[in-house]
């Protein structure tokens, strides 16, 4: 299991038509807060307040293809203009699974990330993949840190 804390942080929310809108600082819009939205934006502030990645080298929910299949992954972070990290979040209700681990797994054969996660804001489970073998990580590494 990965270790996290979240920082404490004062999202901007607002309600608008009867649904909770969140402000997401990475995207720099206000997006609608579900379950899901909340795990993200709190795995977002942790990097870029602990981890201090900086936000110009995160994306967030970006389309990728999968062979004929069209998906989009939650975060993914660069490091010297390469895909460096993918996070895919899920509600807190959605335990993590084996099944979880192997989507990420299938997106990171197109993204060839070093890092991936899964988190539902309260488990989490991080892997450095640096030799092709998914070896857990009890930390996130540092930005300035490789593989």
């Amino acid at each position: 299991m990965t270790r996290i804390e979240y920082p404490p942080f004062d999202f901007r929310i607002k309600k608008e038509n009867e649904k909770e809108w969140i402000f997401d600082e990475v995207r720099k819009q206000w997006v609608r807060l579900t379950p899901e939205e909340w795990v993200r934006q709190n795995i977002l502030q942790y990097l870029l307040q602990v981890k201090k990645y900086p936000a110009s080298l995160i994306a967030v929910e970006k389309e990728i293809a999968l062979g004929e299949l069209r998906k989009r992954f939650d975060i993914l972070v660069y490091k010297e203009a390469k895909p460096w990290m993918i996070i895919e979040c899920k509600e807190m209700n959605v335990p993590l699974s084996e099944a979880t681990i192997r989507q990420i797994l299938n997106y990171n054969i197109t993204i060839r990330a070093d890092y991936i996660m899964v988190t539902n804001g309260t488990e989490h489970r991080a892997f450095c993949i640096a030799k092709g073998i998914p070896e857990p990580i009890a930390e996130l590494p540092e930005t300035g840190s490789s593989n």
